[in-house]
């Protein structure tokens, strides 16, 4: 078997494998690319659950910080995140 010379890409969080878990759901809020909607699809779990889990797990300063984060980024409703891509495809030159 050929050794693989190109590096390994790690990434600093990965996925939790169970997506039932606590874990899963507070690495998916974290996520930028992961709406409240998709969360919602894979587990039930509607955004002002998510705003609790996220308020019991973190500690008081990350929570701030999170809350301030999906506040200000439009991209954690898929609404705002499709208008955002299209502002995106519009502003682009290529």
């Amino acid at each position: 078997m050929k050794k693989d010379n190109r590096p390994k890409t790690k990434i600093k969080k990965p996925e939790p494998k169970n997506k039932e878990s606590i874990d899963w759901i507070i690495w998916a809020a974290w996520a930028d690319r992961i709406t409240f909607e998709e969360i919602f699809e894979k587990t039930n779990i509607a955004e002002p659950e998510v705003i609790k889990i996220m308020r019991r797990n973190l500690k008081p300063s990350s929570f701030r910080l999170w809350r301030k984060r999906v506040s200000e980024k439009s991209i954690k409703h898929r609404k705002k995140f499709v208008n955002e891509r299209k502002n995106l495809k519009r502003n682009t030159f290529f």
